[in-house]
């Protein structure tokens, strides 16, 4: 059996003339498979394209950088971060999903901003040096 490129889960194929026997001596009937792909662990799937979930520091979201992303094919590309990118932001890469005979996919590679848990008191007074260097208040708009 054949699975075609691009199969998604839940679908079903069939098999022309490989069912069980008709009653009363009848036509043998078609057999239907249902596909289910397992998940991986790098890549989501939403239709045809790939989803990814790609951490960066803080620092990288608010400089900018560089990433290189692994794609289904093994071939990985570059993407370029620009400066002040949110947690959350979707970049797209055309043509990277999955492919079918008629269409492929494209590859959307999510950013998320790594939150360490654990500083040092040198990082700590860093953190602090930049609160102090950067007065924001991004909850105003709350008016609490």
């Amino acid at each position: 059996m054949r699975i075609p490129a691009g199969v998604d889960d839940g679908q079903r194929i069939k098999l022309k003339g490989r069912g069980g026997a008709g009653r009363n001596g009848g036509e043998i009937g078609d057999l239907y498979v249902i596909v289910h792909v397992d998940r991986d662990g790098i890549f989501g799937r939403d239709g045809k394209n790939l989803t990814i979930n790609v951490p960066v520091t803080f620092a990288e979201a608010t400089l900018g950088t560089k990433l290189t992303v692994p794609t289904l094919d093994g071939n990985p590309v570059t993407l370029k971060i620009p400066a002040g990118t949110p947690t959350g932001k979707v970049f797209r890469v055309k043509g990277r999903g999955v492919a079918t005979k008629k269409v492929t996919g494209d590859l959307l590679v999510t950013v998320q901003v790594d939150v360490p848990t654990k500083i040092t008191n040198e990082q700590r007074d860093a953190l602090e040096a930049m609160a102090a260097a950067f007065p924001a208040a991004p909850r105003d708009y709350l008016g609490v």
